[in-house]
Order: structure tokens, then C-alpha cells, then sequence
């Protein structure tokens, strides 16, 4: 797949492909999403379940797809296996949530738009699958623990803007593995968050927190994403040989 020559890394693309530039961005734009969701929940505005199901469909399968292609197949299987559980399993967990939100919005959207308290209603139909979402943080926990342990996500040199760090891969290790246990932070407790809320009560102390969590790394990861299109594309043509 990779070669050491003389003119520097070589990789072979036919043996690796690779798309977790699409998946960040997507899974960035869904935790933020989520937040967005919570804030709409409370303010006084009408709510519009069609709307909010569109958005949540769209990135559900997005991650869906490609989670999935990544968990079953494990295109990084040769060389770097464990992404394929990072990336591919943490996306279709992500995905699949997203899409059940879609069909529920989109289905229950005539009942859930004359709701007398939205908040309430969505926060007791979410409360089954607080523990796979609480599942998912302690998940995350252990993924962000092995990215500081092994110093996992570190970009070689050949990467442009990521590769100026390529000499200290304790920093992207980090990073990457802070935004990680972020998300974290708030799918543990998410559940508890659930509690009390209500479109009629202002937003308590969990509540607020998960929101920030989930509002600061869907921001890193969506922006982190963007940035991939470009060090990614850097990197094919650094590598072609």
C-alpha cells in the first residue's frame, strides 16, 4: 500500500480508500445539529418537525452508508485497522441514531408539531436509546484513551498543513483524541440531560453542558473536516509516486 522511496512516501490509493474527509464534516454538522435541535426545543418559536427530520435524513445517511461500508469491509484492514473501528464504527453509530430521529420527526410530525410541550414529548420517546448513547461516550472514552496511549492520528510529513506537526505526533494525537472525549462527555450525559426537560422550562446545568460539549467539538470536527478536502487532496498528490 505505502512505500519509503527515494523521492519520499508512496501510497498506493487502489488499496486504501479513504472518505473520513465527508464523515467528519457530516458528523460535525450532526452534533451541531443536535444542539441546534435542543435550542429550538426551548425557544418561542413554532416547531417544525418536517424541517428538522430533512436535516437529520440527510446526515443520517451520509454517515450510514459510509460507517457501514467502513465497519463491515475495514478498508484500512492491511495497515491501519484500528481507524476502521475510530472512524467506521463511531460514524454508523452516529448515522443510525440520526436516521431513527428522521423517521420518528418525520412520521410523528403531524402529532409532535401540536404538541402543547415538544420538548417533553421528544425527550421521553429519546429515552430508550439513552443507554446505547451512553454506551457510545464510554466508547468514546477508550477511543480517546488509545489515541493518547498508541499516539494514533499523527499525519506524515507529505500531509500539507497536518504534516508540520508530523515530528510530534503527540499533538494531533491530542487533539483529535480531546474532540473525541468531548463528544463523550456529552453522549454519558445525554440520559440524565433527558430528565426534566421541557419547552417550557429553561435549560438546566446538564443540559447546557452536553449542549456546549456537543456544540464545541461538532464545530472542531466540521471545520477539521473542511480542512481534510485540501491536506487530503495534498496528500494524494505528495504520494502518487
Amino acid at each position: 500500500m505505502f512505500a519509503l522511496e527515494t523521492g519520499g512516501l508512496v501510497i498506493d490509493w487502489t488499496q486504501m480508500p479513504t472518505y473520513n474527509t465527508i464523515m467528519s464534516l457530516a458528523a460535525g454538522a450532526g452534533l451541531i445539529l443536535l444542539v441546534l435541535l435542543g435550542r429550538a426545543l426551548t425557544s418561542r418559536e413554532k416547531f417544525s418537525a418536517e424541517s428538522w427530520s430533512l436535516a437529520a435524513g440527510v446526515l443520517g445517511v451520509i454517515l450510514t452508508l459510509t460507517g457501514a461500508h467502513m465497519t463491515l469491509s475495514w478498508p484500512f484492514a492491511k495497515y491501519f485497522p484500528f481507524d476502521n473501528i475510530i472512524f467506521g464504527e463511531t460514524s454508523l453509530g452516529l448515522g443510525v441514531l440520526l436516521l431513527a430521529a428522521a423517521f420518528y420527526l418525520w412520521r410523528r410530525a403531524a402529532v409532535i408539531d401540536v404538541s402543547d410541550d415538544v420538548g417533553a414529548l421528544l425527550a421521553r420517546t429519546a429515552q430508550p436509546l439513552g443507554v446505547f448513547i451512553f454506551g457510545l461516550g464510554l466508547a468514546l472514552f477508550a477511543i480517546a484513551a488509545a489515541g493518547v496511549t498508541f499516539q494514533l492520528f499523527a499525519a506524515p510529513p507529505e500531509e500539507p498543513i497536518s504534516g508540520a506537526f508530523a515530528a510530534y505526533p503527540w499533538i494531533e494525537a491530542i487533539f483529535m483524541s480531546g474532540l473525541f472525549a468531548l463528544v463523550g462527555v456529552g453522549a454519558v450525559l445525554f440520559p440524565f440531560a433527558l430528565r426534566g426537560f421541557s419547552s417550557k422550562a429553561r435549560p438546566g446545568a446538564l443540559q447546557i453542558i452536553v449542549g456546549f460539549v456537543w456544540g464545541l467539538s461538532g464545530l472542531a470536527f466540521l471545520l477539521f473536516g473542511a480542512l481534510n478536502f485540501f491536506t487530503h487532496i495534498g496528500l494524494i498528490v505528495n504520494t502518487m509516486g
